[in-house]
This record gives C-alpha cells, structure tokens and sequence, in this order.
C-alpha cells in the first residue's frame, strides 16, 4: 500500500531522523510513539504530502488516499455542524447539485417530444446511477451516526460551528475525516478532545476500519486497545514492532538486554584476542599469528546496542509563602451556559496540602468549577480564597496562549519578572530547552514542546496553590511521569482535572466525582474511589454519569440474570452490526466493479448469483438487527 525507504529530515541542521525504512499495509494500525519533538508529527506531514523530506522516497499504489487529522484547522465561517461535516462528500455534493439542476429544468420545460429533453433524462438516469454508486442515499445518515458517535446531539446539529469550543471543532473534522473512503488514516493525537465516550467509540471504529491508521498518541490504553503494531522514533531511528504498545515496550527492553549480553560476551572475547596479539607481537616465531588474528580482528562486526533517549523534564513546584488552613472555601456555587446547567448548588472547601482529582465525564463541570475557583468566569454563589492564598492556574489549553512569533526565551523573559528573571534560562534547561532550542519560534514546537514551555511559565509566578485542568495533553509518556513525581513532591495545595488512572494513581489524596450538575466526595486515593464504585478502570467511572434509575428489588438472582441477558444481546448485536459492515462493504465494492468494469465483471458466471446472496444475506441479517434491538429495549 505505502513504501517508505531511506526517508531522512533535518531541522536547524540536526537530523530529527536519517535513512528510516518502512511499510504500511491494510489492516496495519501503527502507534507512532516517541518523546516530544522526536518528529511524529512531522512523519505525518510528510505521508500526507504536507512537508518534503530531505532525502528518501514514498512509493504507494496508485489512486491512494490519504485522510490526515491535523492539529491546525480553519473552518469557513456561517457553516452548521452538518453542513461542515458533509463537506467530506465532495463528489456526492457536486453529483447532487448536477441532479438538482437538471431536475430544475426537467419540471419547467414543456418540450417533452425534444432531443434536448431526451438528453436530460438520459443524464439524469446517469446521475442518479452515480450518485447510488457513490453512497448518495446514505451519506446523510452515516453523517448523523458519526457525529453522535463522536458526542454531538441531535439538536446541536444545526448550531454553527464558530459557537463550539477549538475541542469540538476538532470533532467535526475528525467525523469529516471517518466518513471519506480512505485507505490511510494518519490521525495526530485524536483523543485529546474526546470525552471517554468517544474515545470507547472511536476505539470501535478503528478497529473495524479495513485501511491502514497511524497513530501519534500519548495514551497507553488506547494505544493498546487500537494498535497492533508501534513504531517509536528515537535519536534519529526508528524501532518497528508488530505489538502495540505496552507489549512492544516489554520486547524492546528484552532485546535490549540481549543485546546488552551478546556485546558484553563479545567485549570479552576481542579482549582476549587483543592480549594474543600484544603477546605474540613480542615473539618473531609467532608474528603471522598475530597478522592473522589481527585480521580477523578487523571482520568482527561490532555489537551495538540500541540507545535509549533518556533525556527527562526536571521539575519542582516551590510554594511562595505558607497560607492559612482553608485554602478555598465554595458556596452554592451555580453556573449555566443558555440553557445547559452544568453545576446546581455545589459546596466545597479545600484545606491546605489536600491533592484533590476532579473527575467525570466531560461537560459534567470540572473545567467549570475550575475556572470558578480562579476567577476566569461569573458564577452564581461565592467563592472564598483563604489567608495568603497565591493560585497558579494550568489551562486545558495553556499552550494556545503563547505567542508563535516569539521565541521559547523571550516568551519566558516576557513573562518574569525582576528576582525570577536571572534563572528563567535554568527554567527552560530543566523542562528540556537547552542551547539553541531557546532560539526556536514557538510556532514551530511540537504540542508536547509547548505543553512544556507553558508549564515552565507557569514556575516564574509566586503560587502555594495548582489548578491544572488535563496538563497531560501532547506531553509524551516520559514526561508525563516526571510531572506526575514533581506534582507528588509539591508541598502545597494541587486541585488536578483529569481522566488519566495511571496519572492520578498514588497522586490525590481525595477524589470528587462530577455527575448530574452535583459534586460527590469519596475520602481517598482514585484506587479508593474505583473500588468503592467497583469498577476497574476510569474509563467506566466516567461512563457511568447517569446512573440507571431503578426499583430496589431483593431478588439479586433475577437482577443478576437480567444483567448477564443483558450483556448477551449486546454482545450479538456488536457482532450483528460487525456483519453489516463487513456485507455492506462487499455489496458497495460490486456496485463500484458493476458500475466501472461492467463487462469483465457480467463475464464472470458466478458474479449476480454472488450479487443475489449478499443482498439475502444482508436483509436477513438486518431483520436480526432489529429483533435483538428490540428485545435489548424490552429489558
């Protein structure tokens, strides 16, 4: 499908990779894995034929496409979320208005004997023909079932898209990019907007895609839940395995260890033969011997071992001064946006040195109450901060504040002030810009390499408190555990926004669940609060924001049988709607062979039997589809 060879790039006169090899096939669904700025995203733009590299060559079949989920997008200003996402339908768009026209003239001209009337119909058959072939008929309703499936609802289809969030706009584009037929997807941090929903969703989707994906993630479960092959980009090579990530993690630290073996052996063994050498050296009766050895000396090919990028953040939160014991005190605290209640009289205090998770599902109002407590937005209720209480406030998109057309060090020299502005070059060397990395522009770092420049602006205010809503976001998984060390080690008071289990593990203190405009305390770590919820991972805490509402019963055996029926029918209709796919998909693929190579395809005998028995197949197996459904509604 795609051959990459020899492929190399250099930036400011250093190689972000040299001379990488390597192919893409369907079905391969690759993690593209490294630290930040390794140069993921840039391999992306060079598949996508955004960037050229220096050296090297892309070779692909022919009539290949390719969708790319950009971090950057602009949308036309006046579109509706549908009219936007049909927008991935170019072919379909145009074929329609064709259609349109010539039916326009089919219903106002009279002159039905004509030869020009004779033509419009006959181009009108043709199109509609085409347009069928093309999806035409259910462009609209995949349309409405990706949007939902990526957290839309209904009545948000025709909102504009400049009234929705950068997040959401992502959505749209990432829906624009699943309805197009593509035969690669590179798709570049793609659950950073998602709620957990819609991360479950998409894992779906990419698992039942028949293309290739890549994809740049810095989250390991769903990596390993997507993947089934990662490649890491590390000091200018790549590292090319067919087991996503947690299990290619463990294979490369095992041949590394091999490899760390065979050269030790092979060290001890070149060792001897050198004090051969340097022993008959001295004897005239045993110099060719020792030519001889030194030439076989010489053929020894070397065992490398592989390096490891083990440049890490080095971080540390210092308090300015030492504030009272109630840090922050919330009253009845009430917020709506229009119509949409998101907090309900919600009442809270937090004392000093509590590390506190906010977490749910998203729009619950945890960035809400977030930017409440720092006085980003009005609110109903009242909001205390306690004596010498000095807020150092992360948003979910810090990084969107920085300037791009300064520099990494300007940025940070523009930000201190007179006694912090002596070490901001220290700053920045501890967050890993050193050298001539603070001359880069910011418009040309890597999310990740933002992310961390706007936690490193963050130490040059004087704070004894953390609000961080999701600072994981593009931070690659080194660094993600370095910062997760340094928030354990701060003295002071951490409020922290997140989804992340592995994050938040052996990090908070207390836990309040967002859930129905009401706030729930659980007095514990989050594997106390996973356990009283009794479930085994936050991905289905935050699915369970709603909670089923039903008459208490003593009958556990019944509720248990209704619960095992349950997860039955789900699974058949999981495998059911598996099935349409698959068969929809063939059906489609003998439409186009019908349609593009009629006489090869009508040659061959067996062609309308096989046409016949997919339509049965597919009639039957949606007859099933709706039997299950129903009795899934039923209990």
């Amino acid at each position: 499908m795609l051959n990459v060879s020899n492929l190399s790039v250099a930036f400011q006169g250093e190689n972000l990779f040299e001379e990488i090899s390597f192919q893409l096939k369907a079905g391969d669904r690759v993690g593209l894995v490294g630290k930040n700025g390794a140069g993921k995203s840039t391999l992306l733009k060079i598949l996508a034929k955004d960037l050229a590299s220096d050296t090297g060559t892309i070779a692909s079949d022919k009539e290949i496409k390719i969708g790319f989920l950009r971090q950057d997008i602009d949308f036309v200003q006046g579109r509706t979320v549908l009219e936007e996402a049909y927008q991935a339908f170019e072919e379909i768009k145009a074929t329609e208005a064709k259609m349109d026209t010539i039916n326009h003239q089919l219903t106002t001209r009279t002159d039905y004997e004509s030869e020009g009337y004779h033509d419009l119909m006959v181009a009108i058959s043709d199109l509609t023909h085409h347009f069928e072939i093309l999806g035409g008929y259910n462009y609209q309703g995949d349309t409405e079932k990706i949007l939902q499936g990526l957290g839309f609802k209904r009545e948000e289809f025709d909102k504009k898209t400049e009234e929705f969030s950068g997040g959401w706009r992502m959505r749209i584009e990432l829906a624009k990019l699943l309805l197009q037929s593509n035969d690669i997807l590179l798709l570049d941090e793609p659950t950073n907007h998602l709620d957990i929903e819609s991360i479950i969703w998409l894992e779906s989707f990419l698992n039942n895609y028949a293309g290739a994906v890549v994809i740049v993630s810095h989250d390991k479960m769903f990596l390993d839940n997507v993947t089934n092959r990662t490649i890491e980009i590390s000091l200018g090579r790549i590292y090319d395995y067919n087991k996503p990530y947690s299990k290619y993690l463990v294979l490369r630290q095992e041949l590394r260890e091999q490899q760390l073996a065979s050269q030790k052996n092979q060290e001890k063994q070149i060792q001897q033969t050198e004090r051969l050498i340097e022993k008959f050296r001295a004897k005239a009766s045993k110099a060719s011997m020792a030519q001889s050895l030194i030439k076989k000396l010489d053929k020894v090919d070397r065992i490398e071992v592989d390096e490891d990028d083990n440049a890490v953040m080095n971080v540390r939160f210092p308090i300015s001064v030492q504030p009272g014991k109630v840090v922050i005190e919330m009253q009845h605290i009430s917020k709506s946006y229009g119509q949409n209640h998101v907090l309900d009289n919600v009442s809270m205090m937090i004392e000093r040195g509590v590390k506190t998770a906010f977490v749910g599902q998203n729009g619950q109002g945890k960035s809400t109450l977030a930017k409440i407590i720092v006085g980003e937005i009005a609110h109903q209720g009242t909001v205390k901060l306690g004596h010498n209480v000095q807020i150092g406030y992360f948003a979910q998109n810090q990084a969107d504040y920085l300037d791009g057309n300064i520099t990494v060090l300007d940025t940070m020299i523009n930000a201190a002030n007179e006694t912090n502005r002596s070490k901001v070059r220290d700053i920045l060397g501890s967050f890993l810009f050193r050298g001539e990395e603070v001359d880069k522009f910011v418009k040309v770092l890597s999310g990740g390499e933002r992310n961390r420049l706007a936690l490193a602006k963050l130490l040059l205010q004087p704070l004894n408190v953390l609000v961080m809503d999701e600072p994981t976001n593009h931070l690659d998984i080194k660094s993600k555990n370095v910062l997760k060390e340094s928030l354990k080690s701060f003295e002071g008071t951490l409020i922290l926004v997140s989804h992340d289990r592995d994050f938040l593990q052996g990090l908070c203190d207390k836990v309040y669940e967002f859930k129905d405009r009401k706030i729930k305390e659980y007095l514990g770590d989050i594997d106390f609060y996973l356990e009283q919820r009794k479930i085994s991972s936050m991905r289905e805490a935050e699915l369970m924001t709603k909670e089923k509402k039903t008459p208490k019963s003593n009958n556990n055996k019944q509720e248990y049988n209704d619960q095992k029926k349950e997860k039955t029918l789900k699974n058949k209709l999981s495998n059911i709607e598996s099935t349409i796919q698959k068969l929809e998909k063939e059906i489609t693929k003998m439409d186009n062979d019908l349609a593009l190579k009629y006489e090869e395809t009508t040659s061959k005998p067996e062609f309308f039997k096989n046409y016949e028995k997919k339509k049965s197949e597919l009639e039957k197996i949606m007859i099933q589809w709706e039997q299950v459904q129903e009795s899934l509604d039923n209990l």
